[in-house]
């Protein structure tokens, strides 16, 4: 594995709802910002949050038998981070679930938590959670 970083920045339609999102509840750190954007770390990468109409999603990906929007955004976090982030989602009220957490391919390679909700502005986002990071392209 690789310990290059990746950015990605894209579009919400509040600003303080997105703080409170990423920062508050993912429990990500704010970084720069302006009026029209905002920086986050997320999870040791770097998301961009600017102003404007979100990309459209439709559910199209067929992943263990369950259609998931395409396109999303997604992290691989070890067991006890996404444990403690997944508790997080489900103290908040508000979390919009896609699919509340489960855990996919029990028994074999790869077998993974994974939680599926949409940020403030509809943007979807995966959380898988490993046990042994290693096995995240384990065949």
């Amino acid at each position: 594995m690789h310990n290059h970083l990746f950015h990605l920045a894209f579009h919400v339609t509040d600003l303080d709802s997105t703080r409170d999102f990423y920062g508050r509840i993912l429990g990500c750190i704010e970084g720069r910002s302006t009026d029209t954007w905002v920086d986050f770390d997320f999870f040791g990468h770097q998301i961009s949050c600017h102003l404007g109409e979100p990309f459209a999603t439709t559910n199209t990906g067929l992943v263990a038998g369950l259609k998931v929007p395409m396109p999303h955004l997604g992290v691989v976090l070890d067991l006890p981070t996404w444990q403690a982030v997944n508790a997080r989602l489900e103290a908040e009220p508000t979390t919009d679930y896609v699919f509340q957490k489960m855990l996919r391919y029990e028994g074999e390679p790869g077998e993974q938590w994974t939680v599926f909700v949409k940020d403030p502005s509809g943007n979807p986002i995966e959380i898988k959670g490993f046990k042994d990071l290693a096995g995240l392209y384990a065949t």
